[in-house]
């Protein structure tokens, strides 16, 4: 495979790194409450419907206002697609990777920019925002390589007499349904691996960030991709989501999101419609409840920071955030009082200051879940650090740590997608281990131990799709940790991995008689 490098993260500390981010964030801030189209077969289409996205950190602030697709528009994005796939999946590979090249030079030039973008519609903060980004390049660079890596297929076996070839094909038309927590990121990234495999897409991003969905197609569109293969499509899910996922011309869904969702679209994908002649393909990706072990032989002061930054960061709303922690008795009261410092200094507000940790969450409903748990935390545990929240400007929720807290507890089983950690103590290591694979997710999850024998036994039995030795539990990287996990965590599809791709595209065999 071609080389490949990671994209690095932005330095902040660097004065005018700092400078160019401010910079960028006027430019975005001077542009917000703008109408966006939808966006089918290189149409513009204006609906009187809108999705009305509102940045969290300023609830009444409007960010954009998008056009909302509904079912006729969904079809004709369908009967677009469906055309396109005749002619897209006929251009050579090289060209299409060289799409995702181009949209990576985009980016890179505009990257401040899209992550301003995230910093106003999302609430991320700025290393969040950048990280989004980075990852973001990484995928248009790292599928583009490997789809140059898998274009001649791979070697299989021909005897005397015969000549054997073992290749891929496109499958068709994908429907990806991105989530909101890295609009950019998992949404470029779900949406190129498809495209760069021959296939067509109807794009329906999350409601709560579609106007970073549209920066993004006006990159794929200055990059020169053809009118019709990513069509733009955001919409209710009740709607036009199950629309797609039904229509007997859908040959694949991409989707990030929660366990109810992916369930559901699992069972609706598995129903044959009339006119179908396929089994349609789901990849998914569906959440986690992620647990940091701390052993008795480690080093304390870094279980501790990496328990905060992976719980904390970004508002706990990522699926790979640790929301379990898992100590050994011996070290417990230790590690938790370390943890409970290191949360009461985190800096909370508007994500426009770079100097701000962390943030919102990322709307009324999220606010309201997260903040229910309040409750079932000083019944189950102890609060011993946040445990308060503020709507009045934004959806503020403060760092929370609930100490004591038993295994089965509600707090340690149930999937909360916000800043609140629960601290769960064990007799030993492998009560440790039991007590973090309890869950019927299987996501993400670190081991802070020097304990060999120890980390080897997490390495055979500790059953998470990503799991981590010695740092956190968050972070993974494009071409480093294909990320995908088992059980209800979903499918195990292994983003930014060297399979990833083969789940888009179906194998040919052909043999040839000489």
């Amino acid at each position: 495979m071609i080389p490949y490098t990671t994209e690095p993260l932005t330095d902040f500390s660097n004065e005018e790194n700092r400078q160019a981010y401010e910079v960028a964030l006027k430019k975005v801030q001077s542009e917000i409450g703008q109408d966006y189209p939808l966006i089918v077969g290189g149409e513009r289409i204006t609906t009187e419907d809108k999705i009305v996205s509102y940045n969290p950190a300023k609830k009444s602030e409007v960010v954009g206002r998008v056009s909302k697709a509904n079912k006729e528009i969904a079809e004709k994005a369908m009967q677009v697609a469906d055309a396109t796939f005749k002619t897209w999946s006929k251009v050579k590979p090289e060209v299409r990777a060289d799409i995702l090249f181009k949209a990576a030079a985009i980016t890179k030039r505009r990257r401040h920019e899209m992550s301003a973008w995230m910093t106003l519609e999302a609430g991320k903060p700025w290393v969040e925002a950048d990280a989004d980004t980075a990852e973001a390049i990484d995928f248009l660079e790292y599928y583009g390589r490997q789809m140059l890596a898998l274009k001649d297929g791979k070697p299989v076996q021909s005897r005397p007499g015969e000549y054997n070839k073992f290749g891929y094909i496109p499958l068709g038309v994908g429907v990806v349904i991105s989530p909101w927590n890295f609009p950019f990121a998992i949404m470029a990234g779900t949406t190129v691996a498809a495209v760069v495999t021959g296939n067509t897409v109807l794009l329906k991003p999350a409601s709560t960030t579609p106007v970073i969905a549209y920066k993004f197609m006006e990159i794929l569109e200055e990059a020169g991709l053809p009118a019709g293969v990513v069509n733009y499509i955001p919409g209710p899910g009740a709607e036009v989501g199950d629309y797609l996922v039904d229509h007997p011309r859908t040959r694949f869904v991409s989707f990030t999101g929660s366990r109810d969702v992916g369930l559901r679209i699992n069972q609706r994908a598995a129903v044959q419609n009339e006119g179908q002649i396929w089994i349609k393909r789901v990849i998914a990706e569906m959440g986690g409840k992620d647990t940091i072990v701390v052993d008795k032989e480690a080093d304390l002061e870094l279980a501790a920071q990496s328990i905060v930054k992976s719980a904390f960061g970004f508002s706990g709303q990522k699926c790979s955030a640790c929301s379990r922690a898992v100590i050994v008795e011996d070290v417990y009261d230790q590690v938790l009082d370390r943890v409970v410092e290191l949360t009461k200094e985190l800096t909370v507000g508007d994500p426009t200051d770079h100097n701000n940790f962390m943030a919102t969450v990322i709307d009324e409903a999220a606010f309201k879940k997260v903040t229910s748990y309040f409750e079932v935390a000083n019944s189950e545990g102890r609060i011993v650090a946040g445990g308060t929240a503020d709507d009045s400007v934004g959806y503020f929720v403060q760092p929370t740590v609930v100490a004591d807290v038993a295994p089965d507890a509600r707090v340690m089983q149930e999937e909360i997608f916000g800043p609140i950690v629960a601290i769960s103590k064990a007799k030993d290591f492998n009560e440790a281990l039991d007590i973090a694979n309890n869950t019927e997710y299987g996501l993400t999850g670190a081991v802070i131990s020097t304990n060999r024998d120890h980390l080897e036994k997490a390495r055979e039995e500790f059953f998470v799709g990503n799991l981590y030795f010695n740092r956190g539990c968050t972070g993974a990287i494009v071409g480093y940790q294909p990320f995908g996990g088992y059980n209800m965590s979903g499918t195990c599809s292994k983003a930014g991995g060297p399979d990833f791709l083969t789940l888009h595209m179906q194998s040919k065999s052909v043999s040839e008689t000489l």
